[in-house]
């Protein structure tokens, strides 16, 4: 089949007054096309790069449209090639007479819900997660297998009966009690165990509170920039989302009463928030304690890396201020011990423990128990915190190292902001470099050389940003010392290629 050497001009608009999300528009009319033919099988469609300058779009916008249309097979992908019409269409993609069909295009939906359509555009794809320098990674040849493979071997040598069976909604009761423990010692969290629920990680935390406290169309804050994964929880739980911005001091809440009047909840991370790294002020955690009980709402607190903070003491949770039962706090062992455990917790208010184990069962009926009990001996056998101080001095001796060769290597063209706390570092790109290329551009050049970066600019909510958002996510945990300036160096020729 004939092969066309240049990309297809495309003759699409997209209407940026219109309330249809700007990617759906993109999606509909590049599917129409080849659905109509006017796109030929063969056919090779512009670059996303490319397509987004003509249309003075974010690449993001048009990513997640080539995304969806490759994932249904309107698209295929060819290795340094680009992108093209796929060559097997079948009949049976062609809108009948029976399908719900849109009134702009004519083309099938299938009953897709708005919900439905919001998540799977959140969903932007995963890169291979390389050591440099992907954010969140922890240093897990430094994880001590040999004491956790002993834990495990013993749960399941003899199990008990309890442990084969259907588990209690809100978890593994000795891992529940280790877990008090420690938070109560460790991070000023007021709670017992019968308060401790135990989740699959973070995002499954957040969309159970979101659940329980929020009816559909409630407003929910969520900083600005933030952590993509809590926008899918709490979308999924039928909340708007609103987002407010972060500024030195962390969330602005005295801004939610313009933005939404009628908010119900805020999720934050005032230890360390992501991906900025600030630390909310005891005084913008107070108001924000205030605000809660003022709006008879909720607050959502994620405390994902708490535990690496490499000056001063460590922070108590905001959750340990609070005095009005308002505070939902969230934790998960994905970066403090290895990502594919897949084990986090959440603490509720006293009163509302019932509530929540209920609609626990009612969502997911019990978590995985395989290696609860070993993360329970693991915590409560001290191995946890001997892990955490072990892995508190590696990452800072990593963070000083990065830090300096950034400046060495990178300083003419960014601004390394100064971070006490977490796994990663963000590096801003000054005017010069803005000039040169987008972080979007410079985090996929990174990425064909191996290196894993996150842009920063993918962590706002609002497509509209300006030049201050261009920046990079880079991951220090699981680098090696020895590998950082090879790697700092390819990093920096991904940056500065033209």
């Amino acid at each position: 089949m004939r092969r066309t050497d240049k990309a297809a001009l495309l003759p699409i608009a997209v209407d940026k007054k219109s309330s249809e999300p700007m990617h759906r528009q993109l999606y509909d009319q590049i599917r129409e096309l080849i659905l109509t033919h006017r796109l030929s099988a063969g056919e090779r469609l512009p670059s996303t790069r490319s397509l987004a300058k003509d249309m003075a779009l974010s690449r993001n916008t048009v990513a997640t449209a080539f995304d969806q249309l490759l994932a249904e097979g309107y698209l295929e992908g060819r290795v340094g090639a680009g992108s093209f019409v796929s060559d097997l269409l079948p009949d049976e993609i062609r809108p009948s007479s029976t399908e719900h069909q849109s009134e702009e295009t004519g083309t099938s939906r299938r009953g897709l819900s708005n919900r439905g359509e919001r998540l799977a555009a959140l969903w932007r794809g995963r890169s291979k997660r390389t050591p440099a320098f992907a954010p969140g990674l922890p240093a897990i040849d430094e994880f001590p297998f040999d004491v956790w493979s002993r834990l495990m071997a013993r749960a399941w040598r003899n199990p008990p009966i309890e442990l084969l069976a259907h588990a209690e909604p809100a978890g593994y009761r000795p891992l529940r009690e280790a877990i008090a423990n420690y938070l109560r010692t460790a991070r000023a969290v007021r709670c017992e165990a019968d308060q401790v629920i135990i989740v699959s990680g973070a995002q499954q935390g957040i969309g159970l509170a979101a659940n329980v406290l929020l009816d559909d169309g409630d407003s929910a804050l969520i900083e600005e920039p933030g952590y993509p994964g809590i926008r899918g929880a709490l979308l999924a739980a039928g909340a708007q989302l609103i987002p407010v911005p972060v500024d030195e001091e962390g969330l602005e809440i005295d801004k939610a009463e313009d933005l939404a009047p009628d908010a119900k909840l805020v999720c934050v991370a005032p230890s360390h928030q992501y991906p900025l790294g600030v630390t909310m002020s005891l005084a913008r955690r107070l108001r924000l304690l205030e605000w809660a009980s003022q709006k008879d709402g909720w607050v959502i607190e994620d405390d994902y890396d708490s535990e690496f903070r490499y000056s001063g003491r460590p922070l108590a949770a905001l959750q340990g201020l609070d005095r009005d039962n308002r505070v939902v706090y969230i934790g998960s062992f994905s970066k403090v011990m290895f990502p594919s455990l897949r084990l986090g917790y959440i603490v509720v208010p006293e009163d509302l423990t019932d509530s929540f184990r209920m609609a626990r069962a009612a969502l997911d009926d019990h978590p995985s128990t395989i290696a609860q009990p070993a993360l329970a001996k693991f915590i409560e056998d001290g191995y946890f915190t001997a892990h955490l101080r072990r892995m508190r001095k590696l990452y800072d001796s990593r963070r000083c190292t990065l830090s300096e060769l950034l400046e060495k290597h990178l300083g003419e063209y960014v601004t390394i902001e100064s971070a006490e706390a977490g796994m990663h570092l963000l590096i801003r790109f000054n005017e010069k470099l803005i000039k040169m290329t987008s972080d979007m551009d410079a985090t996929d050049r990174a990425q064909e050389k191996g290196i894993s970066v996150t842009p920063l600019s993918a962590f706002h909510y609002l497509e509209d940003i300006n030049d201050h958002y261009h920046g990079l996510l880079l991951g220090y945990a699981a680098v090696k010392e020895k590998d950082m300036e090879k790697a700092v160096l390819i990093l920096k020729d991904a940056i500065l290629a033209k």
